[in-house]
């Protein structure tokens, strides 16, 4: 990291290797679009390299990028909302570049129809939430971080962190029940 610091271009081509996907997948994510996500891994990138002089080292590496991150893509949220945009997670991107939700076995065309039926349920759910639960959420479900990690991401406390996730669930919970029996 010091190296980066420094300017020395494989430095910073290794650091670049090491968390790009993490960040593009985070912002697919939280974003739902592809190519704003691939704006987004640039932008935070820069961002890293104009600001890694001022890293010292609270927080993992990966927990900094994931706050610089975090604080684009709400940057980003906010502009798109003041454009009327609608903002999306997009589960179908994820299950992508992630693999679909089978536990193993052979998929037969019900249990597929019935996950993609699950996945376009749990999209309209996650669009329903607030951007700061949605991110909680993100964070701790999909890339798995700890609550410490979430509450400097988000630049928030634990204890927030924690209700936001409550109420996220909760959330999902009510609206993935109604759509069930609708």
């Amino acid at each position: 990291m010091q190296r980066c610091a420094a300017g020395e271009q494989l430095a910073c081509t290794e650091l670049v290797g090491d968390h790009q996907r993490m960040v593009i997948q985070l912002a697919m994510n939280l974003l739902g679009d592809r190519d704003e996500a691939l704006d987004l891994s640039q932008e935070v990138f820069l961002r890293v390299f104009r600001t890694i002089h001022r890293f010292r080292g609270q927080s993992s590496l990966r927990t900094w990028i994931y706050r610089i991150a975090v604080n684009q893509a709400r940057n980003r949220h906010r502009f798109w909302r003041r454009r009327h945009r609608a903002d999306q997670v997009s589960l179908d991107q994820h299950v992508a570049a992630h693999g679909d939700f089978r536990s193993g076995g052979e998929s037969t065309p019900d249990r597929l129809l019935a996950q993609k039926e699950l996945a376009e349920r749990l999209q309209q759910a996650l669009d329903h939430l607030p951007f700061d639960q949605r991110t909680a959420i993100v964070l701790r479900e999909i890339d798995g971080l700890s609550y410490e990690e979430i509450a400097f991401s988000l630049g928030v406390a634990v204890g927030t962190v924690k209700s936001r996730l409550t109420r996220a669930r909760q959330a999902l919970r009510l609206e993935l029940r109604e759509a069930r029996t609708a």
